[in-house]
């Protein structure tokens, strides 16, 4: 056991060179995207900077983060998150609970299910979703950003399939010792469930904090705007912001010379997926439990 065979060493260092390329593909256009963010524009449209940044200046992360409007929009995002995600989480639970019993203790199972599978299958378009926001009055409201996608179907049939795949000993040891399905859903089935809890709870958070185009066709006022559909804006009207901002001051003048379209990009993903970086080692070690539980079981 502890002396390789040459096929085997041959297979470590073939397996070796393929995940450290594979590696390497992912994380090299992170890092020359990083170097872009901090380099100076006449280098970026010259296709100059590579992995390391030319023209060294936080021009980029100055003209995004200058102004009130960033943390406007930033508090909307947060608090986008702070109430969405729980509200995602709650209808998750209380949708695939009951779908995850047998026909004959639901009857209407099928049919709910079917229900939800077509909103997968099909979408009513921009327009009728826009018009039913519209006429609920909710233009303009953070519950735009929210109501509208409040169960996420896809989610809720992870849920459904995991809560399903559990022992039925262990909800019905909970129903002999007098549990209602309440008691049993939240004393027996969600701690058993929290590996798959932490996967749709990451969901929710990248999809609310990534979303930019609802923010665009449900908001009226800028001021409104989630931070990404704030920082798209900058991105698409860079020139036009400064064109028509008024009383400019000369710092930010100078900010002019210093990025373009491609930099600001650049730097707005940076800031975009800070909070991801921040909330995935947290959520992490749950990945690692639900893989494990998977492979005893199976």
């Amino acid at each position: 056991m502890h002396k390789s065979s040459p096929s085997r060493k041959v297979f470590v260092f073939c397996n070796a060179v393929f995940l450290t390329a594979t590696a390497l593909i992912c994380i090299l256009p992170f890092v020359n995207q990083l170097a872009i963010s901090f380099s100076h524009s006449r280098y970026v449209q010259a296709n100059q900077v590579m992995f390391w940044p030319m023209g060294f200046n936080t021009g980029a992360y100055d003209f995004i983060l200058q102004g009130n409007q960033f943390m406007r929009a930033l508090l909307v995002s947060l608090q986008r998150v702070a109430i969405g995600v729980p509200i995602n989480l709650l209808l998750i639970i209380l949708t695939a609970y009951p779908l995850s019993k047998a026909k004959r203790h639901f009857k209407l199972r099928n049919v709910y299910s079917w229900f939800f599978v077509v909103t997968i299958l099909f979408h009513a378009g921009l327009i009728p979703m826009f018009m039913i926001v519209r006429f609920t009055g909710l233009i303009d409201s953070i519950w735009s950003l929210i109501l509208p996608g409040a169960l996420p179907v896809f989610s809720m049939l992870v849920v459904m399939n995991y809560i399903r795949s559990l022992p039925p000993e262990l909800e019905e040891a909970a129903y002999v010792d007098g549990a209602s399905h309440i008691r049993t859903l939240v004393s027996v089935v969600l701690p058993v469930s929290t590996p798959t809890l932490a996967t749709v709870t990451l969901f929710s958070f990248v999809a609310h904090w990534n979303s930019w185009f609802d923010g665009l066709i449900y908001m009226n006022r800028v001021e409104n705007y989630p931070l990404q559909s704030y920082l798209q804006t900058i991105v698409i009207n860079i020139e036009a912001f400064f064109r028509n901002a008024t009383n400019i001051s000369a710092d930010l003048a100078l900010l002019l010379g210093l990025v373009n379209a491609r930099t600001t990009a650049a730097a707005q993903m940076f800031l975009a997926i800070i909070p991801i970086l921040l909330i995935y080692p947290f959520l992490q070690k749950y990945f690692t439990t639900g893989l494990v539980l998977g492979s005893v079981k199976g």
